[in-house]
Parts: structure tokens; C-alpha cells; sequence
């Protein structure tokens, strides 16, 4: 059965609004900034919370997608591409799992630089005056099509100076109004030495925990139609960006809303209507995955799958990851 994407035509954004709730009780934990602590804020309305940020859910989106047991994508999206990295003959990471996709240290700050001067071959023309937006998205939609979704900025100065960037077209958070702290704590205990030093890891230890309650708990999703179509990759390739991130919603709405061990959500409704436009509806699973198929084969030519060795030292790599952190810019971390 064929999804009718017609009723899109004229919206710039396509906006969900859907409620959910804990899957048992009343009590859920939200994310926790280091010197922050849970990120309350007030409205009109009375006190908000911040339960799961716009990064974290750009990162669960892309988990949707992946096959943790074959460390691949799953059956139904092969042929999308995607960039494999291997060392010493063993997947390492894929541009599915990297936060920052493209923008890898384990792609681009190698010894083996055969994909970074490929890339930058395939954006040479970039270089100085301002940005064929095309070009770009064509050489994203090349190499790693889940970029012109989650966003991208390519920071390295060889690469058009560092102006490369995608903002994200499929974004979501979830907020929860009305909420008040539910405190409560523990001890760990230690059966053996119950008054051993506790810096050590000995002895029992109380603590505080705060949870909270909620009259309402929202995720809310933004699909920015405007931006997909401004890539100006032809309605072949704009009809698999919007099934795709479809299909990431309607993966995570039914199989990753356990956020953490004292945060399992599931939606509080069965049907996923649009706020923006009103009247669409989320297709269901089986339907996104019949499209798909189709809709990929319709841009195979325009797409590839692309390994990468990576053989340096990973403690390295590290250090250069969290730099690679530090510069991304804020608007597709």
C-alpha cells in the first residue's frame, strides 16, 4: 500500500505533539546536566520540566535504523547509504552510530585518509564563495543520507574552511508540565564491611534521589519539510527523506522510549495525529516499511555504501573525538 505524502504538499512543517506516560506508577527520571541536576523552568503555566533534549533524541532516532546484532542497518533499509568504519578487519563504528555522522574523527582524522580526500574531491567546488546548497546535499545524500536529516557540520578547515553545515530537519524533545519532585533515596549497602571507607567503594551508603510527577508528559517532533525540499534533490529523493524520518518516529513511539532504568515511557494514545497539518496521520510500521523499499530503489543510483579502515591508536582517537565535540555547532549537536 502506497503512503500518500499529497497532504504535505503545502505545509512547511510537519508537528507532532503526542502524549505520553509512565509504562508503570507515577514517577519518571529526567535527563541530568553535570552542575545542573534536572532541568526545571517555569511557564504561565507553573513548573516545566525538560525530560529528554533535542540531542539525545536526534541520536535515538538514528537507533531506530540499526541492527545492534548485525551491526548493520536493519533488512528494510539496505541500500541507504551509509559510511562502515573497520579496524583490523572488525567493524568499529558506522556514520549511523557517530553523533556528529560525517564530522567522525574515525573518518576524518585517520592516517588512512582515502575517504577524506574523496570527500573533499567530491566538495572541491565549494571551497571559497557561498555554499552550493545542492552540491552539498548531493555529496551528503552520497555518502551518509541520514545526515541530511540529523544535520551535520563539517568543522574541518580543509573542507570549505569548516562552513559546511546542515542544520537538522528531523528534530524532537520531550516536556512534562505540571510537575512536582518526587523525592526519595536509598543505601548501598555492603554486607561484608558495612562501615569500610565509602571513598573506596566499602560500606553502606545512603543517598537522595529526586523524581519527579507530571499532569502532562509531550514529545514533540518537528519534520522542517521547507528545509528537505531546499536541498533540491528531486521528489524522488524527497519522498525518502520524509518516509524515513516517518519511519524513525514510528520506531521510536513503539520500541525506544525506555530513556532510563526509571524512565520507561510508552504513549498515551493509539493514534499519532499531526498538530501541523492537521488531519495526517503517522502511517504504521508495516506500511513505512513496505514504501521504503521502493522509495530507495527509486535513488539507488544516487547512493553508496562506503567502508573506511581505521587502524590508529584508539586512545587517540578519543582525545581527538572530544575536540571534535567541543567545536560542533549547537544547532545540530
Amino acid at each position: 500500500m502506497s503512503i500518500d505524502l499529497a497532504p504535505l504538499a503545502a505545509s512547511a512543517r510537519l508537528l507532532f505533539e503526542i502524549p505520553l506516560r509512565p509504562v508503570q506508577g507515577q514517577r519518571f527520571q529526567p535527563t541530568g546536566f553535570p552542575g545542573l541536576g534536572a532541568a526545571t523552568f517555569q511557564t504561565a503555566h507553573g513548573l516545566c520540566l525538560l525530560v529528554e533534549s533535542a540531542q539525545s533524541m536526534a541520536n535515538r532516532l538514528e537507533l531506530t535504523c540499526w541492527d545492534e546484532a548485525r551491526q548493520d542497518l536493519k533488512s528494510e533499509l539496505q541500500g541507504l547509504s551509509h559510511v562502515r568504519v573497520l579496524r583490523k578487519g572488525s567493524f568499529l563504528t558506522d556514520t549511523v552510530l557517530e553523533s556528529h555522522r560525517l564530522n567522525s574523527p574515525y573518518l576524518l582524522e585517520g592516517k588512512d585518509k582515502q575517504f577524506f580526500d574523496t570527500l573533499k574531491s567530491e566538495l572541491g567546488g565549494l571551497a571559497e564563495g557561498p555554499i552550493d546548497r545542492r552540491k552539498l546535499a548531493e555529496a551528503l545524500l552520497r555518502f551518509d543520507i541520514g545526515s541530511l536529516l540529523h544535520g551535520v557540520f563539517l568543522a574541518k578547515k580543509e573542507l570549505a574552511g569548516g562552513r559546511l553545515r546542515v542544520a537538522r530537519a528531523l528534530s524532537a524533545f520531550i516536556e512534562a508540565d505540571g510537575v512536582r519532585v518526587a523525592a526519595s533515596g536509598g543505601v548501598k549497602n555492603d554486607h561484608v564491611n558495612p562501615s569500610g571507607d565509602a571513598k573506596l567503594g566499602y560500606g553502606n551508603v545512603p543517598f537522595a534521589r529526586d523524581e519527579f510527577t507530571a499532569e502532562r508528559i509531550t514529545l514533540y517532533a518537528n519534520l522542517d519539510l521547507g528545509q528537505i525540499r531546499g536541498y533540491g534533490l528531486g521528489n524522488a529523493a524527497e519522498r525518502l527523506l520524509v518516509l524515513l524520518a516517518l519511519y524513525k518516529l514510528r520506531l521510536l513511539l513503539e520500541s525506544a522510549l525506555r530513556l532510563r532504568t526509571a524512565c520507561d515511557l510508552e504513549p498515551a494514545t493509539e493514534a499519532f495525529m499531526a498538530k501541523r497539518p492537521a488531519g495526517f496521520a503517522l502511517p504504521d510500521a508495516a506500511s513505512l516499511r513496505e514504501a521504503l523499499g521502493p522509495a530507495i530503489a527509486a535513488c539507488k543510483s544516487a547512493m553508496t555504501v562506503t567502508e573506511v579502515v581505521f587502524n590508529d591508536d584508539l586512545k587517540k582517537a578519543k582525545d581527538e573525538d572530544k575536540t571534535a565535540d567541543e567545536e560542533v555547532d549547537e544547532s545540530v549537536e
